[in-house]
C-alpha cells in the first residue's frame, strides 16, 4: 500500500497513474463532504471538480503530505462553502413542491419532513468530530477505518469507539423527541 507521502511525491513528479490513484482513493471523501453540505447534484459536482482543480494547483504547497486526507477534506469544505455562498440568495422553485404519496395524501410527507427536521437538528448539535465521522460513514461507506482515521486525524483504533459514542449521543438526543430507529424508515 502506498503511503500518502509517497502518493503525493509521485503525483508531484508527474506520475499520471499516481494522480488517478489519488483521485480514486479520495473521491469518496470529497463527495461525502459535498453531501454533508447538502448541495444539489450539480453543485456537488462543481464543488468536487473545483476541489480537484485546487488540489492539482496547490499540492506542491502541502506542508505535511502525511495529512493529505485532511487537507483534501478541508479543500472540499471550502469549495462547498464557495458554492453555497454563490447560491445564498437563490431558492430553487422545486424546494416548495413536497412530493405526496397519492394513496395517503400529504400527511406522511409532513410527518417525514418534521422527523427529518428533528433528525438534522440533533445531528447538527453533535460535536464536529461526530458530524464529520457519521457523515463520512453514511456517504462513503467504502472507506476503511484507516482512511477514516486519516481523514479525521484520529487513530485508526479509535474510529470504531468514536463511531459508537457518536451514535449513542445522537440516539439520546433523538429519544428526547421520541424518534426511534424503527420509525426512521
Amino acid at each position: 500500500m502506498t503511503t500518502e507521502r509517497e502518493l503525493v511525491l509521485a503525483v508531484l513528479s508527474g506520475d499520471e497513474a499516481a494522480w488517478s490513484e489519488l483521485v480514486r482513493e479520495y473521491a469518496p471523501l470529497v463527495w461525502s463532504v459535498a453531501r454533508r453540505h447538502r448541495l444539489t447534484s450539480a453543485d456537488a459536482a462543481d464543488a468536487a471538480q473545483n476541489t480537484w482543480m485546487a488540489t492539482a494547483e496547490n499540492l506542491g504547497k502541502l506542508r505535511n503530505p502525511d495529512r493529505l486526507a485532511g487537507w483534501i477534506a478541508t479543500t472540499a469544505r471550502r469549495e462547498c462553502l464557495n458554492v453555497l455562498a454563490h447560491h445564498r440568495r437563490e431558492i430553487p422553485a422545486d424546494w416548495f413542491d413536497a412530493p405526496e404519496t397519492p394513496e395517503l395524501g400529504p400527511e406522511p410527507v409532513v410527518l417525514r419532513s418534521a422527523r427529518d427536521r428533528v433528525l438534522w437538528q440533533a445531528f447538527e448539535s453533535l460535536p464536529e468530530r461526530c458530524r464529520a465521522l457519521l457523515s463520512l460513514l453514511a456517504h462513503a461507506p467504502g472507506l476503511t477505518y484507516a482512511q477514516l482515521g486519516r481523514a479525521l486525524g484520529i487513530k485508526v483504533n479509535s474510529v470504531g469507539q468514536t463511531r459508537t459514542r457518536c451514535l449513542d449521543v445522537l440516539r439520546r438526543r433523538l429519544a428526547v423527541h421520541d424518534i426511534r430507529e424503527e420509525s426512521a424508515g
